[in-house]
């Protein structure tokens, strides 16, 4: 295939181009740095704003990108609402009919965050279209590449894990989310939404803390915080990191939420993908990759 592609940059988006140069596909990949040459790869030079005739010649359009931190509701609006209306229109333009739109679980309660706004709007547009499209709705994403829970991982090592209140996730390994992302982009249909883990039913707050205290080799203490000290620990974060912080405001009002379970009737056919990354092993790999990093 020749596949467009958002987000090839980033971390999810990342493992996507991978797996498909190493199945052998072709990549328009939409970036808004130079880039190095890479076989495979045409990189196109724009963004959400600006994505000039990136679909032009492809199969499919994979859009990954979007905004996970924003000061407030516009940014996310910008990011993952407007942007996604722009890349159903590239794709219109450019006689593509098959979408794949990656959402988040975070769009089943759109009331609780802007983020989750965001997501839900953008899920609006991808449905109203008249594309051969499908979206997924990932839970927690984790892996070689993954900034948003270094934090955890760092903490588990001093062996104290703060938590939100009691509840329930799903999580999923960036590489059994990559090889969905392609196997739905060489799928023509249906039009729907899955939602997809690891396989395991999903994990208490603590079980899946306790996990991340193995991969790092620490016995850990999982601590769940009450809603009021979550927002507290997100003032402090801002002002600690200022923009770069990554416990906000928005992220506390669905961290609160006790259930970000994937719905087990939304899962994609066993046909099409089943996960093949036990997790305890993508959660060691992760904290290797950290360490190569100097990150942890």
């Amino acid at each position: 295939m020749i596949l467009a592609l958002t987000g090839a940059t980033g971390f999810v988006g990342g493992h996507v181009l991978d797996q498909a140069l190493a199945a052998g596909h072709q990549v328009r990949a939409l970036t808004r740095r130079p880039q190095a040459e890479r076989m495979g790869v045409t990189w196109i030079a724009g963004d959400l704003a600006s994505s000039g005739r990136f679909a032009q010649g492809a199969d499919a359009v994979v859009h990954v990108a979007g905004v996970v931190n924003a000061p407030d509701r516009a940014g996310f609006a910008a990011g993952n609402v407007d942007g996604t209306r722009r890349m159903l229109a590239a794709a219109r333009d450019a006689g593509v009919r098959r979408f794949v739109h990656v959402s988040s679980l975070a769009a089943r309660e759109p009331g609780l965050s802007a983020y989750g706004w965001s997501k839900a709007e953008a899920e609006k547009r991808v449905e109203d279209s008249d594309l051969d499209w499908t979206i997924v709705r990932p839970p927690a994403v984790f892996g070689p590449g993954d900034l948003e829970m270094l934090d955890m991982f760092r903490l588990a090592r001093r062996h104290v894990v703060p938590l939100p209140p009691r509840g329930r996730l799903s999580v999923i390994a960036v590489e059994d989310l990559a090889a969905l992302l392609l196997a739905l982009a060489a799928t023509s249909g249906p039009r729907t939404i899955y939602e997809a883990d690891d396989g395991t039913g999903g994990w208490t707050h603590d079980g899946f803390a306790r996990a991340i205290g193995r991969a790092v080799g620490k016995r850990v203490l999982p601590l769940p915080l009450p809603g009021l000290l979550l927002s507290a620990a997100a003032a402090i974060d801002a002002a600690l990191r200022g923009p770069g912080a990554k416990l906000t405001p928005d992220r506390v009002a669905y961290f609160r939420h006790p259930d970000w379970t994937i719905d087990p009737a939304r899962r994609p056919p066993a046909a099409l993908w089943q996960p093949v990354q036990p997790t305890g092993d993508a959660l060691a790999r992760t904290a290797a990759w950290y360490r190569t990093q100097g990150l942890l």
